[in-house]
């Protein structure tokens, strides 16, 4: 890797395109920025390997490994970025700007500038002296399914000790966070005259019945999973969208709701999807043929720190600040099965995330690159 500074990483980070998207017309690859990150990473000596991600558009994992022997410390993030509303924007999201201590760009929060604090925290480690190895990794489609963090899972490629996922979180050591499961319900009736209601079947007065069997659900769940833990403590379900007929002088033919669910760790996505499929089983059973529901997406499963190798003590002694938990998804749950102590833990408000001018303020570059270069010397040397 030449001598780049800091700005100029995160510059060409940023300059790549990565956006995931369930919509093909604006889903991008994210091989280019994947390549750029290899090139720097082999700079520093470390060993690459870049894998397609199944079931994805041309999207890649890269992983970058340095030392040898077993455990060791994982840093990981992922490469893609959302959608950017378009005309909300005061600058080009795809051009780093620097105003005010702060950095404005697509990706400079949340956070694929995570990899230019890791080069900057690299460049005066003793990487030929680490006594335990040191892993990059950067991921694919995180904003979508996922499909990048849970491919590596699958493939149990390396076995580390401790592993930081550098999303926003203002430099919290995060320890737990709930999951997401989306549904789409649809409720097929039979469309006709009003006037004669018997002659067809009504779509939403079906989904009415279904809508109260998910609000008893919601409110079971309510009272038996809690975690003091969280700041909102118990698992959450919410209604998020519905639509259903075209006139109000026509019997609705067609009824769809999506809604989601947020677990806590004590509630396992299986069981999970198991109570959403018996609470809804009656209506199933009364109108046989006219309800189907499936998941919008791959479920992200709730996450709880396995704090083994007491990764929580050291986070907190390293930043200073006592671990909290989240109520949004991260891929820690996936990073979590290769058998690691797993936190999140990166630069950035989470406040920022996903909105229009997203920055990182500079006054994070000192903390991040110390903390970054701590946890690699306490962990690999």
């Amino acid at each position: 890797m030449p001598n780049f500074s800091f700005l100029d990483l995160y510059g060409s980070i940023v300059e790549s395109p990565s956006i995931s998207a369930f919509d093909p017309k604006i889903d991008q690859t994210n091989k280019p920025l994947i390549d750029l990150l290899s090139g720097w990473f082999s700079d520093l000596g470390f060993t690459i390997t870049i894998q397609s991600v199944p079931n994805a558009r041309s999207k890649y994992n890269m992983l970058a490994k340095i030392g040898s022997g077993e455990g060791g410390l994982l840093l990981s993030g992922h490469s893609d970025t959302v959608p950017f509303d378009e005309g909300l924007w005061q600058s080009d999201p795809f051009r780093l700007k620097q105003q005010d201590n702060k950095l404005f760009g697509l990706g400079t929060c949340d956070m694929k500038g995570f990899f230019a604090f890791i080069l900057e925290a690299l460049k005066t480690v003793p990487l030929n002296t680490l006594k335990k190895p040191l892993y990059i990794l950067a991921t694919a489609d995180e904003e979508t399914s996922m499909a990048g963090a849970r491919f590596f899972a699958e493939q149990q490629l390396i076995k580390p000790d401790m592993a930081i996922i550098g999303e926003p979180t203002e430099l919290v050591p995060i320890y737990k966070h709930k999951g997401h499961i989306a549904q789409r319900l649809d409720v097929h009736g039979k469309s006709g005259h009003s006037s004669d209601p018997d002659k067809g079947v009504n779509a939403i007065e079906i989904m009415h019945h279904a809508i109260g069997q998910l609000m008893e659900l919601q409110t079971r769940l309510k009272s038996k999973y809690i975690d003091k833990a969280f700041s909102v403590p118990h698992v959450t379900m919410n209604l998020g969208h519905i639509h259903g007929g075209d006139s109000e002088n026509r019997i609705c033919g067609h009824c769809t709701l999506n809604f989601d669910l947020r677990a806590t760790p004590e509630l396992p996505d299986a069981e999970a999807l198991s109570l959403i499929d018996e609470a809804l089983a009656p209506v199933y059973a009364k109108y046989p043929n006219r309800l189907s529901l499936e998941l919008m997406f791959p479920s992200a499963p709730a996450f709880s720190c396995r704090d083994e190798q007491n990764i929580l003590a050291l986070a907190e002694q390293l930043t200073g600040k006592t671990f909290q938990t989240a109520n949004y998804a991260t891929e820690a749950p996936f990073i979590n099965r290769l058998g690691c102590d797993t936190i999140v833990l990166g630069p950035g408000s989470i406040e920022q995330a996903h909105q229009p001018d997203e920055f990182v303020s500079l006054d994070y570059v000192e903390p991040t690159v110390r903390i970054l270069q701590q946890m690699i010397y306490k962990v690999c040397l």
